[in-house]
């Protein structure tokens, strides 16, 4: 991932990772998810979220209180 974005969260169920996005979308913050599977084997690998560096600390609030 680029300089200046932090990951807050990993997950092996895409759609978690999905309405994660979606919930900080809703909430004026950038997130991104980022497919990590094996493309061959999609039973490894994990989807993970972003977000800048300067979000983090809400987001996390955001993250904590969506029960994820």
């Amino acid at each position: 991932m680029e300089a200046g974005w932090t990951k807050i969260y990993t997950t092996d169920k895409p759609y978690q990772a999905d309405m994660l996005v979606e919930l900080l979308e809703e909430n004026d913050i950038a997130g991104v998810s980022v497919n990590k599977k094996d493309s061959s084997y999609l039973a490894f690998g994990e989807d993970e979220v972003y977000v800048k560096d300067e979000d983090v600390e809400k987001a996390e609030i955001i993250k904590n209180n969506s029960g994820l």
